[in-house]
């Protein structure tokens, strides 16, 4: 029987854009991490929430020059990664 590796990443980030983590790139980001199997969090002080939960990331109201992480637990966590960054990157969010 065939198993995947299973990879757990953390990647930690420090907002750039001045309005913060806003709707436009938060909803892109759980549009994202929705299409992976992996279970991907946000976390943001002491509060960690599901990446793919829309109202669970923008409750954290992530302002600029803060501290985030991103948590990535499963199979395909490095295509994860990748697609995730690029969003953050894209849109200059970090």
């Amino acid at each position: 029987k065939y198993s995947h590796k299973r990879v757990v990443l953390r990647i930690d980030y420090v907002v750039k854009d001045t309005a913060g983590l806003h709707a436009r790139p938060a909803s892109l980001l759980v549009q994202e991490a929705s299409k992976f199997k992996s279970e991907i969090s946000l976390i943001f002080g002491v509060k960690t929430v599901p990446l793919k939960s829309i109202l669970a990331v923008m409750s954290l109201g992530i302002p600029c020059g803060e501290a985030f992480s991103i948590t990535i637990d499963g199979e395909d966590s490095e295509l994860a990664k990748i697609a995730l960054e690029k969003v953050l990157s894209d849109h200059q969010v970090v």
